[in-house]
């Protein structure tokens, strides 16, 4: 039997745990589907580039953010004008706090425009210069904290940008994430909002009001996005079968999960595999 075969790019980034890259640099390649150990943050001042996050396209358009979480499948489609830069940071670098954000907009809101004289633009180069010098006093201090405000305010235009008319309480935000945490790592034996609410010590109708009110879909809707995720990235990166991918996804009746993954992508999981590349292992 075939097993899945995404690339996996671990362990790319040096001691310091930050690496940048002028997006002009890229504007000729165009690499495969892979993932990353590490965050990706796209920091364009103009031009247009154009993603695929877990088989759906995303695009910017002149001055705008974006991020890519490490394990999310991803792949440059194109490149037209761009000017920027890619930062990649390990986990570690990043605060708790940015990565519930960034871990709450995964799949909601990956990208968010920005003034071109947003402070993003000074601070990138300042901290490239950084990495630069190789004998730099307090150099690691100096990156962490450069890193920080660069990750902060981009967690943060992500945030207003869903929400302009002010924060929610991160209490909320901390229960968000840790509901999606749990579907992740659930979702082929629980998929029911009262069984993950029941795990949070909570009420499914307080549950489902959180992650609406934090991610603006329903707590059952974050469920089936997250069994979908799993069954295309089957389909699109393993020679299993159709009645395979349902019990692997915890479905005895495949006729079931041929109707659920139709009813909520608009085609049959057949159809969706054959507008996908197949990629295994030899």
């Amino acid at each position: 039997m075939k097993k899945p075969a995404i690339d996996i790019h671990q362990d790319e980034l040096d001691s310091v745990g930050v690496e940048i890259v002028p997006v002009k640099s890229l504007q000729c390649e165009t690499y495969p589907a892979h993932r990353d150990d590490h965050y990706i943050f796209i920091i364009q001042l103009e031009g247009y580039c154009l993603w695929e996050l877990d088989f759906s396209q995303v695009a910017l358009t002149g001055p705008m953010v974006g991020f890519i979480t490490p394990g999310q499948v991803h792949q440059n489609l194109d490149f037209n004008g761009a000017g920027g830069w890619l930062v990649f940071v390990t986990p570690g670098l990043v605060s708790p706090e940015n990565r519930e954000i960034f871990d709450n907009f995964t799949h909601v809101r990956q990208v968010a425009s920005i003034s071109p004289e947003n402070p993003l633009f000074q601070l990138v180069p300042i901290l490239e210069t950084t990495l630069e010098q190789a004998a730099l006093a307090l150099k690691e201090g100096l990156v962490s904290s450069l890193t920080g405000s660069i990750t902060t305010l981009l967690a943060s235009h992500i945030l207003q940008s869903e929400y302009p008319a002010g924060p929610i309480e991160g209490r909320k935000y901390r229960t968000a994430a840790r509901f999606k945490q749990l579907v992740a790592e659930n979702c082929k034996e629980l998929k029911q909002v009262k069984a993950y609410a029941a795990l949070l010590n909570i009420t499914p109708l307080y549950l489902n009001e959180i992650v609406k009110e934090v991610t603006g879909f329903s707590a059952s809707h974050r469920i089936n996005q997250e069994i979908l995720l799993e069954a295309k990235r089957m389909l699109a990166y393993t020679r299993l079968d159709v009645k395979q991918i349902a019990y692997e996804l915890g479905y005895e009746d495949h006729a079931y999960f041929s109707r659920f993954f139709k009813k909520h992508t608009g085609i049959t999981a057949v159809a969706f595999r054959n507008s996908k590349p197949l990629f295994v292992q030899s």
